[in-house]
């Protein structure tokens, strides 16, 4: 099996297009729609591949649009495992509105995994072989207990992998009090984890240095949006700021920073160059409309000059 596999719990397909003009009450005309597969570690998986490597996805998928899901999927070529479940894969969507340049997200409810298929998600990665990097990404759909990501960070420690979680709330609580190698909050959902309505990058420094030396966590990468991210371990704390660019879409971003940073250590890059180069991505999924990830050429030159 690849060295890299990716945990989403949660898949969507993404629907994105425009509109002259968001006016309510009216019949408004749309561009013709683009599906892209999506939800986090899908985001992730997708991105690793554009990047020139390989990461198997797992997720649940069902009803008609999971079958259109997985198509998406594999037209893209991403190695796939799929857990057949009863309900519909869910769909999001993207509209923007050409006449003022702003971009709505309407993000719909996960659909229910029943408890044998959510099991059956543990099942299929404690059977998987030689992974290197497990990386547990999106949020929770009903039915999936909070602790999930706690159990596949405890999954991947008997498997000798490292455990990348990137969700928010109650799943990211447990996963880092179960003790995993990587997390990628942004600076609201580092907030939310510390009880607060807001920290400057001072404070958000200083959580993140007490969860590495307090051995719940050995990399923090925050996401800090346009102004870059930090890193910190218990050696070295790094800011890298994010270029100027002309923003499109924030969607993926994240997703797109988390592959870039996986993808550079599965090639044995230094800590830092993965994290300048997971900006790079992150930066370069901003410069794209809609619900498209990075590209390859972007991040490359944007790496460059970071």
């Amino acid at each position: 099996m690849p060295s890299i596999v990716t945990v989403t719990f949660s898949p969507s397909i993404d629907k994105s297009f425009t509109t002259p003009e968001m006016v309510p009450d009216k019949k408004l005309r749309c561009s013709a729609p683009k599906l892209d597969p999506g939800g986090g570690g899908i985001n992730v998986a997708r991105a690793i591949k554009i990047l020139g490597g390989e990461a198997t996805a797992v997720f649940p998928s069902g009803g008609y649009t999971g079958k259109q899901f997985d198509r998406l999927l594999e037209d893209e070529k991403v190695p796939m495992v799929i857990i057949e479940s009863t309900n519909e894969t869910r769909e999001n969507i993207v509209v923007v509105d050409q006449s003022k340049n702003l971009q709505y997200r309407f993000g719909m409810p996960g659909t229910e995994l029943k408890e044998g298929e959510w099991k059956e998600i543990l099942h299929v990665i404690g059977a998987m072989e030689d992974i290197e990097y497990l990386v547990c990404s999106g949020s929770l759909p009903p039915g999936v207990p909070e602790d999930i990501y706690a159990q596949l960070v405890a999954i991947a420690k008997r498997k000798g992998a490292k455990c990348i979680v990137d969700t928010s709330g109650r799943p990211l609580q447990l996963a880092i009090e179960a003790g995993l190698y990587l997390i990628k909050p942004n600076i609201g959902e580092l907030s939310a984890f510390a009880g607060k309505d807001f920290l400057s990058i001072d404070q958000a420094k200083e959580i993140a240095l007490g969860m590495v030396t307090s051995g719940r966590c050995e990399i923090v990468v925050v996401s800090m949006g346009a102004n870059g991210a930090m890193l910190v371990t218990k050696d070295l704390v790094e800011i890298f700021h994010s270029p100027q660019v002309e923003r499109k879409s924030t969607v993926g971003a994240g997703d797109s920073m988390v592959a870039g940073i996986i993808y550079s250590l599965s090639v044995n890059k230094k800590l830092t160059d993965a994290v300048r180069y997971g900006v790079a991505c992150g930066t370069a999924a901003t410069m794209n409309p809609g619900t498209e990830l990075c590209r390859k050429e972007d991040a490359d030159a944007l790496f460059e000059i970071i």
